[in-house]
């Protein structure tokens, strides 16, 4: 019987050794062991978050989505369905669990490797923070050991509420609040049974179990969650089949984890830049939030209107034809070959990418993730051209070309469409301090990042004209001023260049006018004759008080319609002015910056219209732009705003030569908007694309939007404005006045004995009327110029001290 003792003493002798030798290491790495400093003060990396001023998200910034979450708001059935899967002893285990370790041991020993882990929560957290996720034995050594560390340092609720903010759960989300937002849409308190059960499913593989990526294998993996929690006793049969009998319906990816954003990426974009420039690259961890001046309202309205103006742009120029095409083989294609061929066709917003399998005049059958759709009759309407026999081959839609879908009558029906090649632009501004409400820098930021708000550097056209009439009245200038509208030529020895014959638009005079009536009817000769009395040095030295660059305007004749160069948000600052009564405010679209405990580290103080913000032209200058402006609605080139049914709109239209630029810009209440529309790169819009056409429909179909509620503006006839008879007679009208025109001559002695001598009048030569005196002409009086304007500065967030 000896020698059968021989085995065991030897296998005896094998365990105590094995086991001397663990805990030898033990004792030699537990003093290595890193600090818990990171899991007891838990510093997590927050994405950066730029929300609107009345809390929704715009965007966000970071390689890790997280949104910290506290074990106290986890609903019980999300922390059951998690402890069914990974870990049903994690409250009455130490940290490791001895039976969980023989279990995974004799599966590794079967299956001849390293399959199963075993590892508990806490052995999970100490992974994810301290370890990487190589599987050997030294790893799980130091895994087992800092398991055990943490138990001793926290609590079994602390450990798991780590757990459930640090995990990684696919599509950058980390932790399970994130993951709801990202796969469900939904808070954590809103989650139900089926849905926890699919989120628990997640960690041991989010890529495999993904439902979105792969919904079958994330359906076998909720299942295998619902029966852990049935054996762990945690649901009875019933709500086990309950569950499985609900279908759970994930959204597509986003890239904002889930939460609704709003259409502001350039807003968004511009708020990053400010925040990397405060905080450096530690801003996309740090959790902060950045509170805009945008509302949500005004943003969607802008948004909405800035797509369909220029979509109606481009579908009154036509149907250019297919995007692209590609080889579609003969014969029936599966889904994964139909996705294989639409390779990289993003959708943009509504515009959604589709293959065209089968075309006709009369029908078109196309492809897109995994649905088949037909289009006929009305939804053909705008691209029939293209669907004839006669169209050209490379612009003709056919099998295997890529097109532009958008579904119609409220989702109903679908329609071909295109990709606006145009851009368009809409600011607009609180006039009293600046506030940015909305902001739209382009069609699609997804296709195009450049702002167009405040990258794109246009000429202004005529709704620059504002600002040289403007100069005019400091110059003794007034409304009722007569100014002739005749064709005008310059050699080219007094252009400095080339000889210019400058027209109107219409390319029809007027003779004498107002310059009320000029301004309405947007007379480019009066404007340029106007310029030329005041003098071109004069003007760009005087309209830098709005804001402007002078250099970017020199000093020719050619100012006066507008051929400088500005951005809409300098042109928006610029047409508060007049809308605010003469002061200058500067856009700004950060109110405040919170940090990651949701305190306000940073605020923009800006200076308010008629308190600190500086005076830069008289009050009664922006009363008389105002009160012009006015009839360019009511009665010149935007009488369409009228349809808004307000007295207190104003604002001038402007288009650029060949019809490279359309704008609108005006205000109402005491709102400031600008809309623009041209091309990325300079050209022609097409004939007839004035502001009036293309700009003007935008920033109505906003202010429609923003100016719901709000009461109409009445701005008050100022002291130090006189009443005077309009050069033309036509009307009553407004001087300054200390430019009260000077009392008719006195009539001549010999003028007034004419016409009361009683005597008979006679015929002789000596008696003949004498030649009349030359007319009496008043002296030119010297208008004396306005003070500088005080200094505007520019407005960023300013820390605030603790």
């Amino acid at each position: 019987m000896r020698w059968v003792l021989y085995p065991v003493a030897a296998l005896i002798s094998l365990a105590i050794l094995g086991i001397a030798t663990l805990v030898a290491i033990s004792l030699f790495a537990w003093p290595n062991l890193p600090s818990l400093e990171t899991l007891t003060d838990y510093r997590p990396r927050v994405p950066l978050r730029v929300l609107t001023a009345d809390g929704y998200l715009l965007g966000e910034f970071g390689e890790e989505r997280r949104s910290v979450v506290h074990i106290a708001d986890v609903p019980p059935v999300l922390k059951q369905a998690i402890l069914a899967a990974e870990d049903e002893r994690f409250y009455e285990h130490p940290g490791i669990d001895p039976l969980g370790i023989v279990r995974a041991a004799i599966a590794n020993v079967t299956s001849g490797g390293r399959g199963q882990g075993a590892s508990t929560i806490t052995m999970q957290v100490a992974r994810n923070f301290f370890l990487s996720r190589e599987k050997t034995f030294n790893r799980k050594l130091y895994e087992i050991l800092l398991a055990l560390k943490i138990e001793r340092s926290l609590s079994k609720d602390e450990i798991l509420e780590l757990y459930l903010n640090q995990i990684y759960l696919g599509q950058r989300s980390y932790g399970f609040a994130v993951a709801a937002k990202t796969y469900f849409g939904k808070s954590l308190g809103e989650i139900t049974l089926p849905e926890a059960a699919m989120l628990a499913g997640l960690p041991k593989a989010p890529s495999a179990f993904n439902p979105i990526v792969n919904p079958a294998r994330a359906t076998l993996r909720q299942r295998y969650v619902l029966r852990r929690m049935v054996e762990a006793g945690f649901i009875d049969e019933a709500a086990f089949r309950h569950a499985i009998a609900q279908p759970v319906t994930s959204r597509r990816a986003t890239n904002n984890g889930g939460e609704p954003v709003l259409h502001g990426d350039y807003v968004a974009e511009m708020a990053r830049q400010i925040a990397v420039e405060q905080f450096g690259d530690r801003a996309y961890e740090l959790g902060i939030s950045i509170i805009t001046t945008i509302t949500r309202k005004d943003q969607e309205a802008a948004y909405a209107a800035l797509r369909e103006g220029v979509a109606d742009y481009d579908r009154r120029h036509g149907y250019r034809g297919p995007e692209s095409f590609v080889d579609l083989p003969a014969g029936k294609l599966d889904d994964e070959q139909l996705d294989d061929l639409m390779g990289d066709a993003a959708d943009y917003d509504e515009l959604l990418a589709a293959l065209v399998l089968e075309a006709s005049p009369k029908q078109v059958a196309l492809y897109r993730h995994g649905e088949r759709i037909t289009i006929s009759g009305t939804g053909l309407r705008f691209v029939a051209p293209m669907l004839a026999d006669k169209a050209p081959q490379t612009r003709r839609i056919r099998r295997g070309a890529i097109v532009r879908i958008h579904a119609v009558n409220g989702g109903k029906g679908w329609e071909i469409t295109q990709l606006p090649e145009a851009q368009g632009a809409l600011v607009s501004i609180d006039a009293s301090s600046g506030a940015v409400r909305a902001l739209i820098g382009g069609f699609d930021y997804n296709r195009s990042k450049f702002n167009h708000v405040t990258q794109a550097q246009r000429q202004p056209g005529s709704s620059f004209k504002p600002f040289i009439y403007s100069a005019a009245f400091e110059r003794g200038f007034g409304p009722g001023s007569v100014m002739r509208d005749e064709p005008i030529s310059f050699p080219a020895g007094t252009t400095g260049g080339q000889a210019w014959e400058p027209k109107n638009y219409d390319g029809k005079y007027s003779g004498p006018m107002t310059l009320r009536s000029a301004l309405a009817r947007s007379k480019n000769m009066v404007s340029i004759r106007l310029l030329q009395a005041i003098s071109p040095d004069y003007a760009q030295d005087y309209i830098t008080r709005f804001g402007f660059d002078g250099a970017k305007h020199p000093p020719y004749l050619t100012m006066a319609l507008g051929a400088g160069s500005v951005t809409p948000w300098e042109m928006a600052s610029a047409y508060a002015v007049f809308a605010n009564g003469g002061y200058r405010v500067e856009p700004f679209v950060i109110k405040e910056i919170h940090d990651g405990n949701g305190r306000v580290i940073a605020r923009t103080d800006p200076p308010i219209a008629g308190e600190s913000a500086p005076r830069v032209i008289d009050e009664r200058n922006a009363w008389l732009l105002d009160s012009m402006m006015q009839d360019v609605v009511r009665s010149g080139t935007a009488t369409r705003a009228r349809v808004l049914n307000r007295s207190d709109l104003a604002g001038k239209t402007g288009t650029t030569n060949d019809y490279l630029d359309a704008w609108f810009c005006g205000y109402g209440g005491n709102i400031v908007a600008v809309t623009w529309m041209g091309y990325s790169q300079p050209r022609n819009l097409g004939r007839g694309e004035t502001g009036g056409a293309a700009a003007l429909p935008i920033w109505i179909d906003y202010m429609r939007v923003a100016l719901q509620d709000v009461p109409q503006r009445e701005h008050p006839l100022p002291s130090g404005l006189l009443a005077v008879p309009s050069g033309d007679g036509s009307r009553q009208d407004y001087i300054y006045a200390e430019n009260k025109p000077p009392a008719p001559p006195p009539v001549p002695d010999w003028l007034k004995d004419m016409f009361t001598d009683e005597t008979p009048a006679t015929e002789a030569p000596e008696e003949a009327i004498p030649p009349a005196p030359a007319a009496h002409s008043a002296p030119r009086r010297d208008v004396p110029a306005m003070q500088a304007p005080a200094p505007v500065v520019d407005r960023v967030p300013v820390p605030i001290g603790r």
